[in-house]
């Protein structure tokens, strides 16, 4: 090669290299985390929306991302909630922090995990214009209370978008939070159901959520009995609590706000990043995300984690300036990167997660 052919050739590389790394930090400016598929031919596009106070989403979110994206195919987009005034850190707390929902114009499904956001017009137009299409939706846990304040997605007003689309806005704990946990029972008329392939128990240290507004037109895949404590090896509590038991995940169809047509959804209540240790609980979201975009769903789903996986432990803070020194960035959640974060105050001690290991 002489030194001309050679040093275009290495010109292009280097700019290739920049105009990448340029996308990644404009995509992590903007509040999003994006992993490309490792299968290549896998064409469809996932955005997972992150953005609560309480169970923190934006650990469990990328963690998801990792799986599908990198041991299923899918195109994943982490959307964080951000820090105010164009702040680049991730702030839970912000209500109006979502950046980087314009990646829903492109994408095949959205996981959404969000509690009580209220997103500013340019970014809830994609909302607007995903759930007009159409496109399928799956909520965890507060997702059926995601959004709150005046706005609408094409008329349909924020509060109503866990009631709409979801079939269940907020209702209740049903368990004692912070000392009850849950444990699934398969709903045995659906039993043979592709979400449930390869899916056994799952526990959720985690309480049930109250669920009173299913139609007969929904199918409940799992019911959530109480259990006594938040021990996985905890046995159901005896009594009226579980009898009927809650619905703890359901598959529906949702009314498109414009009136076209329908949508198809998947929520569970379960879903605290504690939670999603259980294996069986990714493995349902995982089947969830074939269904749902009309593919074969696996036999077992391979749901190990790509990264380890350390997530805090549940509960509001409320420090103020926390999240602002903390200073934790999307790229933070990058591959091959595990941010670990402390339990919030007043936790109670539960070790059936990993821990990175002491320096």
């Amino acid at each position: 090669m002489n030194n001309s052919l050679f040093f275009r050739s290495f010109s292009r590389l280097i700019l290739g290299c920049l105009v990448s790394h340029m996308a990644f930090l404009s995509n992590a400016c903007m509040g999003q985390l994006v992993f490309e598929p490792a299968n290549s031919t896998q064409k469809k596009s996932v955005v997972l929306v992150a953005g609560d106070e309480e169970y923190r989403t934006e650990e469990s979110m990328p963690m998801l991302a990792k799986i599908l994206s990198q041991k299923h195919g899918f195109k994943c987009t982490v959307v964080f909630s951000m820090g105010p005034d164009g702040a680049d850190y991730i702030d839970p707390n912000h209500s109006q922090g979502l950046r980087g929902l314009a990646a829903l114009d492109q994408a095949d499904l959205m996981i959404i995990g969000t509690r009580f956001r209220n997103p500013v017009d340019e970014e809830a137009k994609h909302i607007t214009q995903f759930l007009n299409a159409g496109k399928p939706v799956i909520g965890i846990r507060t997702a059926t209370h995601a959004f709150q304040g005046k706005g609408n997605f094409g008329g349909l007003a924020f509060g109503d978008f866990g009631l709409k689309v979801l079939g269940e806005t907020w209702v209740s704990h049903h368990g004692r939070h912070k000392g009850q946990g849950g444990r699934s029972v398969v709903e045995a008329a659906n039993s043979s159901h592709p979400i449930l392939r390869g899916v056994g128990d799952i526990f959720t240290p985690s309480d049930i959520y109250g669920v009173i507004h299913l139609s007969d037109a929904d199918t409940v895949l799992l019911r959530g009995a109480v259990t006594e404590t938040l021990d996985p090896a905890s046995p159901a509590i005896a009594g009226e609590k579980n009898s009927p038991m809650q619905p703890l995940a359901w598959v529906r169809t949702y009314p498109r706000p414009n009136g076209s047509g329908t949508g198809k959804a998947l929520c569970t209540t379960a879903g605290a990043s504690v939670d999603l240790v259980d294996e069986n609980l990714r493995r349902l979201i995982v089947n969830a995300a074939y269904q749902l975009t009309d593919q074969a769903v696996p036999t077992k789903a391979d749901v190990s984690y790509v990264d380890p996986y350390y997530p805090s432990f549940y509960g509001f803070i409320q420090t103020p300036n926390y999240w602002k020194n903390a200073n934790l960035k999307p790229e933070d959640f990058a591959l091959g990167k595990t941010p670990n974060l402390p339990d919030p105050p007043n936790s109670p001690e539960w070790k059936f997660r990993d821990f990175p290991a002491k320096k």
